[in-house]
């Protein structure tokens, strides 16, 4: 049976420029001087030096890329080739797939597993395809090291109540260590219209 069609793909079939737009968007908010490695910075707190780090849904590596600067081991993973072009040319140093989360399994692709933490920034959740995020929560799962942390962080609004993302969590085995509603680590209300979550295995 086909995979469910992910709200990137249609985009993609809506607009074959798409993945340019995006790309030159970032590359031109950082010429611009914009901080578009806050995600990072979060990520490298948590963490000691050269620690292993997945950036799963990477994108052109903003995120990846700060953190491998940082003197982490990083690989990066993107649904979209020309995304993970943009990583490459911009970003050298990591290691950057091109992949689908869905079907996650780096060891058979002969990376090392697990991680010390895995980073899911840019709403990236919210562009799977509702009926594969439980499995993808299961696939990053199985990729933590014992005392990894999984970081996921989208916005509200986006088809993927956080209520629901927190149950699918639970589901796969996930263990909630802290909400905030901002990767500034405001804390998570009732009211938050943002959730960055930081999870371990159980």
């Amino acid at each position: 049976m086909a995979r469910e069609a992910n709200l990137w793909e249609r985009r993609l079939e809506e607009n074959p420029g798409h993945s340019a737009w995006y790309i030159e968007r970032f590359r031109a908010m950082e010429r611009a001087g914009k901080d578009v490695v806050g995600e990072a910075r979060t990520i490298d707190a948590m963490l000691e030096r050269g620690s292993r780090v997945l950036d799963a849904g990477c994108g052109p590596g903003r995120v990846g890329g700060y953190l491998h600067r940082q003197g982490h081991t990083v690989v990066g993973v993107d649904y979209d080739p020309a995304l993970v072009a943009a990583a490459e040319e911009d970003h050298p140093g990591p290691t950057w797939l091109a992949g689908d989360l869905t079907d996650l399994d780096l060891p058979a692709a002969g990376i090392e597993a697990p991680f010390d933490a895995i980073v899911c920034a840019g709403n990236v959740m919210t562009f799977l395809a509702p009926s594969t995020r439980v499995e993808v929560l299961r696939r990053m799962a199985a990729h933590l090291a014992p005392e990894g942390r999984l970081v996921v962080g989208f916005g509200e609004g986006r088809d993927y109540p956080f209520a629901r993302f927190r149950s699918d969590a639970a589901e796969v085995g996930l263990v909630e260590e802290l909400l905030l509603s901002s990767w500034d680590l405001r804390p998570f209300t009732d009211e938050s219209t943002f959730l960055v979550a930081v999870l371990r295995g159980g």
